[in-house]
This record gives structure tokens, C-alpha cells and sequence, in this order.
């Protein structure tokens, strides 16, 4: 990231101030960095601050100087991506900027965008619970497998942590939303008797701490010590569940079991231990925090696998798929691509690219090859899809200076 110096004036502060760290030292102090690491200065000029947050007494008498880092000759790890801001971002020429900062913002509004079709996608199962709740017809929300969702629930509640910690506004709200609309579903689901009370109460405590512990952790509110237990309570739980889900997949030609599940929350919970008193190493510590958000993805991304295998396994099935759901969630996932992409969020990218090809459009493929939608719809929505990722990685490519996107994609992958 950049560095901001303090010495005896001031300068102007960067106008994008979340992107930057400042160090502030007492006038006469000698700056500590050696000939070899010292960073470019942007400005040297003393000039006024502007800033209302340098503007107090404590610092009048200092200068500040905006710093440019050096690229790093090790690649940053893939899975090392939860750092609140992307280091990449200093890196870029002064003459792309302008560019850049444009394609930030509207990377930004496309991710924000995404809670449209989400909202949508949605709201149908919602309006049809709420009409057979208030005609009496308790039965048919039976239809509704709890458990599955309650799978989706503790992937959103672990990735809403993910970009709590990141600071991704725009992805945050996208899944508090699906937070809040999975348990709109729950609480149907109790009121139709669909659902156990015991795991209903168990489910409202999980939501309620989960909002609670993001949004006070998001505003700098809550103590580190409670926002750990939290990311270890999510890591064990994300680590249980995915396993469990897979194995379950494929009964009844595999035997049912709870053996995968029970496993996986064993060594779970050994693994957070070992990381939280000193028994595994450095790259361990970082592995295990970022363990969460990737079971999270995984998660997600093991949905069209499941939606496929049943479509396979009950091709009529396939009729009750709606066309324009699965049009929804290509979009949804579609629109953030540019976004992770752009940040350099390998996790991010990986779930959103994969649930809007496989999930998304994999299954408008189906829908196709079965004669259920026309070709029209599939050729739209094929053009659609291959055009907005080809226009998100060409201006990446732009914005960044390369000149191929495959460019783009190394340092999404490898590091900078």
C-alpha cells in the first residue's frame, strides 16, 4: 500500500484515502527507510492540507509526502486475498489514473448492481410461501428442503465476513441481502411447521450474531478477540458442512453417512487450535484464516455440480427449472467478475466466474438441450455472458497498461 510520511510541512492527501497508510513522525526524525527499499515521492512540494482528518493542531508544523511502492519481486499467495485494500492499485501509471479510478468506480457500481437480480431471484420463492401460509396450505412449503438452504445460509454469513473484512461495501450488501432473504424463507418455513422449532431459534441466534458481529466489526466497533472467535466459528462450520454436502450429493449411490461431516469438523476444530496457540507456522496461520471464505466459494460452487448431477439423474426434472431464475444468477455473479477481477480477489473471481458459467448458464444449457427454452433466449444469453467477460477482461488489460489480458489474469492468480 501507499505510505504517507509526515516531516516539518504538508502536502495535499491523496483524494482516494482508503488506498493509503500514513506514518507520522516528529519534525526533525530521520524518515526509516534504507537506500535500497526507499519509495518514489509524488510530491514533494509543501502545500496546505485539505484533508479535514490532518487538519487539527497535532499535526500543524508537518509535511506529509504521498509515497509510491515498489512492486514486489514475490508474488502475493492466492490465498492471502483478505486484506481490506489490494496492494496492486499503487502500481499503476500515472497516465492510466484517470482510467483507473473511472473503472474502480464503475466496477464498484456493477458489483452494487448485482442485489437487482439477486433481489428478484428471490422474491418469487417468497411471494409463494407467504400465498400458501395465508390460504392454510402448510403442506406445500414441506417442498422446501430447509437443510439445503441453511447450507447457502452459512455461505453467505461466511463470505458477508470475508467482505466485511475487506471492505467491499458493494459485496456486503449483496450478501446481507442473502442472508436476510434466506431467513425471510426460514421463518415461512417455522410457521408452516416445515421447519423444527429448536433449529429455527438455532438459526435466528447464528443470523443475529452474524449481523451484529460484521456490521460492529465493519464500523471498527467490536474487540478482536470476539471477531476471531467468529472466524473460527464460521471456519469450523463452513469445514463441516461442505464435505457433508458433497458426500450426500451422490446417495443413494453411495451410502448415506454423516461420516464425511463428523470428520471434517474433528480435524476442523484441531486446526483452529493449532493456529490459535502457536502450532502452526506462519503460511499455516494465513491458510486457516482464509479457509472460511474459500469453503464458502466451494460451497457455492458446488451447487450447479449438485443441480447438474439431478438433471442428469431425472431429465423431466428439468422442466420445473425456471429459465429466467437461472438467467438471474448468471447475471447476478456475472456482474461482479469486473470488480474481482479489478481488486485482484482470486476467491472472489473464482465463485463468481463459476457460478455464473456453471450454475448461471450451465444450466440454460440444459434447459436448451432439452427443448425447454428457445434458441433465441440461448443465443441472447451465450452472446451476453462471453461479451461482458471478453469487455471486463480487455478493460482490466486498459486500465492496468498490459497488453494482453492474460496479464490480468497471472496477476490475479500468481500475485504482483
Amino acid at each position: 500500500m501507499a505510505k504517507s510520511l509526515v516531516a516539518p510541512y504538508c502536502v495535499k492527501a491523496p483524494m482516494r484515502q482508503q488506498h493509503h497508510h500514513r506514518l507520522f513522525y516528529p519534525v526533525g526524525s530521520s524518515i526509516p527507510f534504507s537506500d535500497n527499499s526507499r519509495p518514489q515521492l509524488m510530491n514533494q512540494k509543501p502545500i496546505t492540507v485539505y484533508n479535514n482528518s490532518l487538519d487539527s493542531p497535532r499535526f500543524h508544523g508537518y509535511q506529509v509526502f504521498t509515497l509510491l511502492p515498489r512492486r514486489s519481486s514475490s508474488p502475493i499467495a492466492a490465498l492471502d486475498s483478505d486484506v481490506p485494500h489490494p496492494l496492486h492499485q499503487g502500481s499503476v501509471k500515472l497516465k492510466n489514473s484517470e482510467g483507473f479510478e473511472q473503472w474502480d468506480s464503475l466496477t464498484a457500481n456493477f458489483s452494487g448492481a448485482a442485489n437487482i437480480p439477486f433481489l428478484i431471484l428471490q422474491m418469487p420463492q417468497i411471494i409463494l410461501n407467504a400465498r400458501n401460509l395465508l390460504a392454510g396450505n402448510k403442506t406445500a412449503l414441506l417442498a422446501v428442503p430447509w437443510l439445503g438452504m441453511f447450507t447457502g445460509l452459512i455461505g453467505n454469513l461466511s463470505l458477508l465476513s470475508y467482505f466485511a473484512k475487506k471492505r467491499e461495501k458493494e459485496a456486503i450488501v449483496v450478501q446481507t441481502l442473502g442472508v436476510v432473504s434466506l431467513y425471510t424463507v426460514f421463518t415461512q418455513l417455522a410457521m408452516a411447521e416445515a421447519m423444527p422449532l429448536p433449529y429455527f431459534l438455532i438459526t435466528s441466534v447464528v443470523v443475529a450474531t452474524g449481523l451484529v458481529v460484521n456490521f460492529t466489526n465493519y464500523f471498527g466497533l467490536l474487540n478482536a478477540g470476539i471477531w476471531q472467535f467468529w472466524e473460527d466459528f464460521i471456519t469450523v462450520g463452513g469445514l463441516s458442512v461442505l464435505p457433508q454436502i458433497m458426500w450426500s450429493t451422490f446417495v443413494p449411490y453411495i451410502p448415506s453417512s454423516i461420516l464425511p461431516g463428523a470428520i471434517s469438523f474433528v480435524i476442523a476444530i484441531a486446526t483452529v487450535i493449532m493456529a490459535r496457540t502457536g502450532k502452526l507456522s506462519e503460511g499455516g496461520v494465513k491458510f486457516v484464516g482464509a479457509i472460511s471464505g474459500w469453503t464458502a466459494t466451494l460451497l457455492f460452487m458446488w451447487m450447479p455440480i449438485s443441480q447438474m448431477w439431478t438433471n442428469f439423474l431425472n431429465p423431466d426434472n428439468i422442466k420445473g427449472l425456471s429459465a429466467i431464475s437461472m438467467l438471474l444468477a448468471m447475471m447476478g455473479n456475472g456482474l461482479m467478475i469486473p470488480r474481482a477481477l479489478f481488486i485482484r480477489d482470486f476467491m472472489w473471481f473464482t465463485g463468481a466466474t463459476w457460478a455464473s458459467l456453471f450454475y448461471g448458464y450451465g444450466n440454460i444449457v440444459c434447459l436448451y438441450f432439452f427443448n425447454s427454452i428457445s434458441k433465441e433466449f440461448f443465443l441472447a444469453a451465450t452472446a451476453g455472458l462471453f461479451l461482458w467477460i471478453g469487455m471486463a477482461l480487455w478493460r482490466d488489460t486498459v486500465v492496468h497498461g498490459y497488453s494482453s489480458p492474460l496479464s490480468s489474469l497471472s496477476e490475479l492468480v500468481f500475485g504482483s
